[in-house]
């Protein structure tokens, strides 16, 4: 039995979809274009008219990881009424989003292993910016409403957030249990906070 035919745009969501689902539950490294159209009941061929390469595969999952994540926080910043529990609801809505795509940490630890230049590694660096930007933009506003010390300063500030959510990834990735993320976090983000706090 054929695969129903779907428009460009809903199958290249399909396939972005099925890398990340496939990442989840084994190395990326090892995923083939084959078992991507069998996992998605497609023929390879099927899968070659939406995506030219593997590496295209990949950069496109790469990007909407970026697109659909940095969209997740922007919206839990926004909803936020002060700016350090709009921190602390960035902080959660990237464990959520991670808990939600297990894959997505495993796909990016294994393109930053690579040594040579990738359009996956150059999305990474891409989304770390713009979410340093966010970062740098909530502390700012922390800084001029007195939430935190005018003297703090966001470098520093934003290296040890993204340490602490990187920590936690590979933590859960070593025990093969993402849903254990909200447990650390909810014990280990007080201690940031107060931590940010009291150097203020």
């Amino acid at each position: 039995m054929s695969a129903v035919r779907l428009p460009s745009a809903n199958r290249q969501a399909e396939i972005i979809q099925a890398v990340l689902e496939l990442a989840a539950q084994q190395s990326p490294a090892e995923i083939t274009t084959a078992e991507i159209a069998r996992h998605l009941g497609l023929s390879q061929g099927a899968l070659f008219r939406h995506y030219s390469s593997k590496d295209d595969i990949w950069r496109a999952a790469m990007e909407w990881v970026e697109t659909t994540l940095l969209e997740h926080l922007h919206d839990a910043a926004a909803q936020s009424p002060t700016p350090l529990e709009g921190l602390q609801a960035v902080f959660f809505r990237h464990i959520d989003f991670v808990m939600r795509n297990p894959g997505v940490p495993r796909l990016i630890f294994n393109d930053l292993q690579q040594p040579q230049t990738s359009a996956v590694k150059q999305t990474v660096q891409r989304l770390l910016l713009r979410y340093r930007q966010l970062l740098a933009e909530l502390l700012q506003n922390a800084r001029q409403s007195g939430q935190i010390g005018a003297h703090q300063e966001p470098d520093p500030v934003i290296t040890l957030f993204i340490g602490l959510l990187q920590g936690l990834v590979m933590q859960s990735m070593l025990r093969g249990d993402t849903q254990s993320m909200l447990t650390e976090g909810q014990r280990v983000f007080p201690l940031f906070l107060a931590a940010l706090k009291e150097s203020s």
